[in-house]
C-alpha cells in the first residue's frame, strides 16, 4: 500500500513538473518508513513472534524481487 501511494506521487511529479510535489513524495516515503521500522515491525514481531522475523530475512522491504526463486 505504501508503495503504491508513492508510486501515485511519482506519477504526480512527472505530470505537474513540480519540486513541492517531490518534496512532498520524499517526506512521505521518510514518515512511512519511520513508521514502519518502529512502529509497524516490532508490533508484529511481537504479535507473530519467529515466523515474522524469518518473512522480515526473506522478503524485502521497499522494492519487490523481480528475480523468480524456484519452488521448494
Amino acid at each position: 500500500m505504501y508503495d503504491g501511494i508513492l508510486l501515485i506521487l511519482l506519477g504526480h511529479v512527472l505530470w505537474f513538473q513540480s519540486i513541492l510535489v517531490v518534496l512532498y513524495a520524499v517526506s512521505l516515503f521518510v514518515a512511512f518508513h519511520l513508521f514502519v521500522v518502529f512502529y509497524e515491525e516490532p508490533s508484529l514481531q511481537r504479535k507473530f513472534g519467529d515466523s515474522y522475523i524469518h518473512y522480515l530475512q526473506t522478503v524485502p522491504r521497499w522494492i519487490p524481487r523481480t528475480i523468480r526463486q524456484p519452488p521448494k
